[in-house]
């Protein structure tokens, strides 16, 4: 007997469709099997499927990308806040989200959502040359958190860069970002993120790699609220304010599909 599933599919980060990250979210009434949902997640192709259950008036929420699970998924989030608002008839003001990074909430204010997300702390790497020789291009300085953080001078080394997947595989962390100080005035900086370690080549928009980038640059520039742009593709916007260990992320969502999926 199979079993029909509910998906959205939405654009995160961005208020025009085909642009920000895309994410599906599954909503279930029970856990499946692991091994069906990251079946999903390499049927939709997609850089996340999330996956979410109600518990109460709170919810369970995990993230698959094609290839495994990962630990927290800022643009899938977003996308998951944005389908139950549009699903649920009495959707709460906070939404609660029980996941591996622990308590995430995410409150909607205007046309923006704003999730409440860890920071990742940031050890400084002395071996520069030895990631730049694998990069093919130098950092002016690299950091590690869950992630690989690599900052440059000049923005157009980030946007111009042509990423190598076998190269990105050999470098600590689950996934690189790039990023620099951004030379337009809305923007306090840019960056790029590649993901080939967790079978994404490149994340469009990457919320949990803001989790390490915002947090730099806040130091860096002296400021606890910052805008920052995502130069990949499809491009996205990303809103940041930092308090202390944690930090509200906020962007905007835009509906690209509805669709029913069935399992067996």
């Amino acid at each position: 007997m199979s079993i029909a599933i509910r998906q959205f599919t939405v654009d995160a980060f961005t208020d025009k469709v085909f642009k920000g990250n895309p994410a599906s979210v599954c909503l279930l009434d029970n856990w499946l099997d692991d091994e069906i949902l990251l079946n999903i997640a390499k049927e939709n192709n997609l850089s996340e499927t999330a996956f979410v259950v109600p518990q109460g008036d709170e919810f369970d929420l995990r993230w698959f990308t094609p290839k495994v699970e990962v630990s927290l998924c800022g643009h899938a989030t977003l996308a998951t806040a944005f389908a139950l608002h549009l699903a649920l008839e009495n959707c709460p003001e906070i939404l609660k989200f029980h996941t591996k990074s622990g308590l995430l909430t995410v409150q909607k204010m205007g046309d923006k959502l704003l999730m409440d997300l860890p920071v990742y702390s940031l050890t400084k790497i002395d071996d520069i040359k030895a990631i730049g020789d694998i990069l093919g291009v130098m950092p002016t300085e690299v950091y590690l958190g869950r992630d690989l953080l690599c900052v440059f001078d000049d923005e157009n080394t980030v946007k111009n860069y042509q990423a190598d997947d076998n190269k990105i595989t050999q470098l600590d962390g689950a996934l690189c970002h790039f990023t620099a100080k951004s030379q337009n005035p809305d923007f306090d900086c840019v960056s790029r993120s590649f993901g080939a370690k967790v079978g994404i080549s490149e994340d469009p928009v990457c919320g949990s790699g803001h989790c390490h980038i915002l947090p730099y640059w806040a130091k860096v520039l002296n400021k606890n609220t910052l805008t920052a742009y995502q130069a990949s593709s499809r491009s996205g916007i990303l809103y940041g304010e930092i308090k202390g260990e944690r930090m509200i992320l906020g962007g905007q969502a835009v509906l690209f599909a509805r669709s029913e999926i069935y399992i067996g």
